[in-house]
């Protein structure tokens, strides 16, 4: 079966755990090539693209730290010389450091700064440069970026404030080359990062609808969507998947 995203490559950055590991997966098995960053984790960056590669798709990793200018520019030439092109930029790397805000150092505010929106800034800036007509641009902001239902993550909170914002701008921008520009933005997902058996999980579950934490192949699931030919009208949204905690 022909897959939607046949022909076309993508690059998600943050893509060896988690979410950013799901839908490197789930655009590779829609057809897409696809290369993911990596800050640390080289072993589980290279188990993600042998799992694609066993599926018969094709896969790339690239060490790049989002807090490194010159590192994230590299990986999206690097992606271009690989695959020939660039469709799809899925700006996933993001940290949070959580903890009451007068705690907070300047320290840790410029490291959520520099990877959750400086980070996303120069990734995309590169990537614009080969993407066509048909292009996808594809922040994973959060639903905090939008309504903040928990303490603790008031610089993390503005940086996806400041991606959310970034997004509806850039789609304004971008909209007349036929580029579009969305934010997804996940509620609570049980990830290693913000585990569904952890001691945040109990007020995070409980501000949701459906009463559970979402899967990372919900998120893929909505990204895939974004990225192929059936969300050409769709740009400069914003598109919860938190299980109602925004609701």
């Amino acid at each position: 079966m022909a897959g939607k995203l046949d022909g076309k490559a993508a690059l998600i950055t943050g893509g060896s755990r988690g979410i950013g590991a799901a839908i490197a997966k789930r655009l590779a098995a829609d057809g897409a090539g696809v290369a993911v960053t990596y800050s640390k984790g080289a072993d589980a960056a290279s188990s993600v693209v042998k799992e694609i590669e066993r599926g018969g798709g094709r896969a790339i990793a690239i060490q790049a730290d989002a807090a490194d200018p010159d590192a994230v520019k590299a990986a999206v030439e690097k992606t271009v010389a690989a695959f020939g092109r660039l469709d799809v930029l899925v700006n996933n790397a993001g940290t949070a450091i959580p903890k009451p805000f007068e705690e907070t150092t300047l320290e840790e505010m410029d490291r959520v700064i520099d990877i959750n929106v400086r980070g996303v800034f120069v990734a995309t800036q590169a990537a614009l440069k080969h993407m066509k007509s048909g292009g996808r641009v594809i922040m994973i902001g959060s639903a905090v970026g939008e309504r903040v239902l928990a303490p603790g993550l008031v610089p993390y909170s503005g940086t996806k404030g400041a991606v959310k914002m970034f997004s509806q701008a850039l789609a304004r921008e971008v909209g007349s080359r036929g580029i579009t520009v969305n934010n997804v933005q996940p509620g609570p997902i049980d990830t290693e990062l913000n585990p569904a058996a952890g001691d945040w999980a109990v007020p995070q579950k409980a501000a949701t609808a459906l009463d559970r934490y979402g899967h990372v192949d919900e998120v893929a699931a909505l990204v895939a969507f974004v990225a192929g030919p059936e969300a050409s009208y769709i740009t400069g949204a914003n598109l919860t998947v938190d299980g109602g905690m925004n609701a």
